[in-house]
């Protein structure tokens, strides 16, 4: 049977400081730059995940977009949206890089897609920085393995 694929975006604004406890100021400033800033900063995150599988031979489709739709608001946006990333309980013990949140967002994702498997997420955190984890290996775990 054929393999589709289908992609969906969303989107949330959220802030973040990018420290990491184990380095010295002057260290946590070369590695962050401007990023390192006390009071955080915020950003208009897009975040896009590939979900492939047959296509239904009644639906015509991948996945119930609707369904689809209501996971991303429920686990990803509803959560994240506008708020401080340092402050949830993801990123309690790792830096809230957004290769970070990528990665904890194919893990809130990847056991509740409606129909189909999770291929990617996608987290574009401005027009020239972007960040992927595909679904083989990865699990996150909030830095409690030194992420």
């Amino acid at each position: 049977m054929t393999k589709a694929y289908f992609g969906r975006r969303s989107m949330f604004s959220a802030s973040h400081r990018l420290h990491a406890d184990a380095l010295t100021p002057a260290q946590n400033l070369a590695a962050y730059g401007k990023c390192n800033n006390p009071h955080g900063h915020g950003h208009n995150y897009i975040v896009e995940v590939l979900v492939a599988g047959p296509v239904s031979p009644v639906t015509g489709m991948v996945v119930d977009l609707v369904a689809l739709d209501e996971v991303m608001q429920k686990k990803v946006v509803d959560r994240f949206d506008h708020t401080n990333l340092n402050l949830d309980p993801l990123f309690a013990n790792c830096v809230p890089t957004t290769e970070n949140l990528c990665r904890a967002i194919l893990e809130l994702l990847q056991n509740s897609i409606p129909s189909g498997q999770l291929e990617y997420v996608r987290v574009e955190e401005t027009e020239n920085n972007f960040f992927q984890c595909f679904k083989e290996g990865v699990q996150f775990t909030g830095g409690r393995r030194g992420f």
